[in-house]
């Protein structure tokens, strides 16, 4: 690492990982989830988030993770903003994460019952191995300050004043 301007800066060892962070919120609550296979201690409570595929704009990626990782189908209210999130030791990366926060296309939809909680996972995970599965539920807003690995990063950003104007 090296210091500039009174921040650390990866070496060129780290690559850069273009990766989106979804805030869907509903009901002044936020869509959150844990792995079922994986101790809280390692995963902890995390909210829909993922890799930028080559060629796929952020705004793509996050409605995609979304409905990958949920099952529920979302559409964009805000952009959020871009950090930088270094994961290292657990991998040689730095995640350049682009935040946004998503509302339900259609609030009747699974998932909008506040009280309800889902299984959703992947049976052929894009990075190999067996079946993942999670567990999925709407948290109240003030109680997502428990998200793990940095994705509370732009909490205070969440709008939940009267639907501003969607982008997607």
């Amino acid at each position: 690492m090296r210091i500039t301007d009174g921040q650390a800066t990866a070496q060129s060892n780290r690559r850069v990982i273009g990766k989106v962070v979804a805030y869907v919120v509903h009901d002044d609550r936020l869509l959150v989830f844990t792995h079922d296979d994986v101790p809280l201690e390692v995963a902890g409570v995390q909210v829909p988030a993922g890799t930028i595929e080559p060629g796929e704009s952020p705004e793509a990626a996050v409605v995609r993770e979304v409905l990958e990782e949920s099952g529920v189908q979302a559409r964009i209210v805000r952009s959020l903003g871009v950090e930088r999130y270094d994961v290292w030791p657990t991998k040689p990366e730095i995640h350049e994460r682009h935040f946004f926060q998503l509302e339900l296309l259609d609030p009747e939809a699974r998932g909008a019952d506040v009280s309800e909680r889902w299984s959703a996972g992947e049976e052929f995970p894009s990075s190999g191995g067996p079946p993942k599965r999670w567990t999925c539920w709407w948290t109240p807003l003030a109680r997502s300050h428990v998200l793990s690995a940095g994705f509370g990063t732009r909490l205070s950003l969440i709008d939940t004043s009267a639907h501003p104007p969607a982008l997607q």
